[in-house]
């Protein structure tokens, strides 16, 4: 790049970026610390038997020497009458590619239902995304690609109901840092028959260098990612050298979205904390290397045909459920607060903006609109307060307690970067589910590496507003999954009891283990349900349920926690 690089302190979470430097990553290192004050090998997958070469016109193989399918293939963002499929077809010198897809209603390939053709080209580095068409709803699918005389392994997706669904079973993963350790929480995804869509809520590929966040596993390219063959680089990568990444898309259609990482550390409408203006380019432009990697090597539908910019979006699941995929990082978001102590005329500022004027009207029209049973928010930083300091807000303080004395509003937040940072946007939400008496609403968060299930009330520590045996007064309730890989606060543990005292809302929280989780929906209840991989540092492992919290349908709140859900008896049949 010509100038000096910037020396940024890599610490074994990466910390809560700000201006002056305190990252997101080490928020939760500092809570601890003053609650208990306050208290006292890259390989090459080959799924199936697949990807022998085809037939070519005269019975032998092929023109090409070895499978274009280097990168395994991938559907998403379901509706009930189609689904994004995708693949890579990797060209041998850099020609275009025609490449078609067949589609069958059974994993033996007999049922073929159509085909649809694509040409991979240089100008999407050699993508393929197809818009599958005339599909049946809630029902699942076979697929397969062909191309240069070869065939991609098999994959398997399922579209949306459409009406009188009784059940639905998905999952959730987010945070995959490649440097920390293998994907047995995607390998074990990817053996549940029982799931009808997986939802990544962020952080799929991470920007750094070889060393400079996590050394388990090495890079590609290198160094940081910049430049637009970086990025391309980066996510080819990931999806070419992991077999475990490869087998869940192979296995599940997913719904994404990207957090910061997709594009560099606590990133934010203007520039990020992994970013220096100059030395490392121009943000606006990294920024949108990002944004168009992230839309050609992912199985996402944009809302606004060819603008990257915006990946917000609902998808309906036949009245029970409508999930809405939020936007928390790159649309509108202004620059994250500072170092704690946060001040309560910056956390309470009304224009700061995390969603941005025209994506939290958009949100609230989707939930006064919405039909389904629930409303699921699929979105990045975590929505529910964290204190280090529990107390009441000064701003909605009720009668009965003013003869307490309280030595600032609020108590004191932790983390600007998630919505604690954004308040007025946050209270706007609130106001409108409690004036509008919208029920059954549940946030789903990834982006800090570990679990947390909690309430959702405006003033978790006004004992008049919020019940915390009872649960009465939360509006809505929050599942924060854990991550692949990335690290948590394994250090922490012994003293993370502290923090539901300080933050009565909180009714679950782990720092150390790794996984995913797992949602069953019905007309009565949610119940969201932590698994937990037994190791990251090799391949393979086994995994475990840790527990579960349900919500029952008109409550607002979470019951008690209980055991984990029985899957259907009759799941459609994996891929072969």
């Amino acid at each position: 790049m010509g100038a000096p690089r910037r020396r940024r302190t890599r610490l074994p979470a990466r910390v809560l970026s700000s201006p002056a430097g305190f990252t997101r990553r080490g928020f939760l290192r500092r809570a601890g610390g003053a609650a208990a004050l306050v208290l006292g090998g890259p390989m090459l997958s080959s799924c199936g038997n697949s990807t022998a070469p085809a037939a070519g016109a005269g019975g032998g193989p092929g023109p090409a020497l070895e499978t274009p399918f280097k990168h395994g293939v991938a559907s998403g963002d379901p509706l009930a009458d189609r689904v994004i499929l995708w693949t890579r077809a990797t060209p041998v010198a850099g020609e275009d590619i025609p490449v078609t897809v067949s589609v069958y209603r059974d994993a033996a390939l007999s049922q073929l239902v159509g085909s649809a053709s694509q040409t991979a080209s240089a100008a999407r580095d050699w993508t393929i995304k197809i818009d599958f068409a005339g599909l049946q709803p809630g029902t699942s699918y076979y697929y397969r690609f062909s191309a240069l005389g070869f065939q991609s392994p098999i994959g398997r997706t399922r579209t949306a109901p459409a009406e009188g669904v009784q059940r639905l079973r998905f999952g959730v993963v987010s945070c995959s840092s490649y440097a920390h350790g293998y994907f047995n929480a995607y390998a074990q995804v990817a053996k549940r028959a029982d799931l009808d869509v997986i939802l990544h809520l962020g952080d799929y590929v991470y920007e750094y260098g070889n060393g400079e966040y996590g050394d388990l596993r090495p890079y590609e390219p290198a160094t940081e990612m910049l430049t637009l063959a970086d990025y391309r680089t980066r996510h080819s990568y990931y999806k070419r050298t992991d077999p475990d990444l490869q087998e869940v898309h192979r296995q599940h259609p997913f719904i994404c979205v990207w957090d910061d990482h997709e594009t560099a550390d606590n990133s934010w409408r203007d520039g990020a904390n992994n970013h220096t203006e100059g030395a490392e380019g121009a943000w606006v432009d990294r920024k949108a290397y990002g944004q168009q990697v992230y839309d050609e090597w992912m199985p996402i539908r944009l809302p606004e045909p060819g603008n990257p910019d915006r990946i917000y979006r609902k998808f309906s699941y036949g009245g029970l459920m409508d999930l809405i995929m939020l936007d928390t990082r790159l649309h509108d978001r202004d620059e994250p607060l500072g170092l704690p102590p946060l001040p309560p005329d910056d956390v309470a500022d009304p224009d700061r903006k995390l969603l941005g004027p025209e994506q939290q009207q958009w949100l609230l029209d989707s939930l006064s609109s919405s039909t389904a049973t629930w409303k699921f928010l699929g979105q990045q930083v975590m929505f529910g307060q964290l204190k280090v300091v529990g107390l009441p807000d000064l701003s909605t303080q009720v009668p009965q307690l003013s003869l307490i004395p309280i030595a600032g509003s609020g108590g004191q937040y932790l983390n600007g970067d998630q919505w604690d940072g954004y308040q007025a946007e946050r209270s706007a939400i609130f106001n409108h589910l409690a004036e509008q008496a919208i029920d059954n609403v549940v946030v789903l968060t990834g982006d800090i590496h570990t679990s947390w299930t909690m309430d959702l009330t405006p003033d978790p520590n006004n004992p008049v507003a919020y019940n915390p045996l009872t649960g009465a007064g939360s509006l809505a309730v929050e599942y924060v999954c854990t991550s692949v890989t990335s690290p948590g606060l394994e250090q922490l543990a012994p003293v993370q009891d502290a923090i539901s005292l300080v933050n009565p809302h909180i009714k679950y929280v782990d720092l150390q283990q790794k996984g995913y989780m797992v949602f069953d929906v019905t007309p009565e209840q949610v119940l969201g349900e932590h698994w937990y991989v037994s190791t990251i540092t090799e391949r393979g492992g086994t995994e475990s349920f840790a527990t579960a919290f349900p919500v029952a349908v008109g409550s607002n709140r979470l019951g008690a926690a209980s055991g984990a859900s029985t899957p259907p008896a009759n799941s459609p049949a994996l891929a072969p």
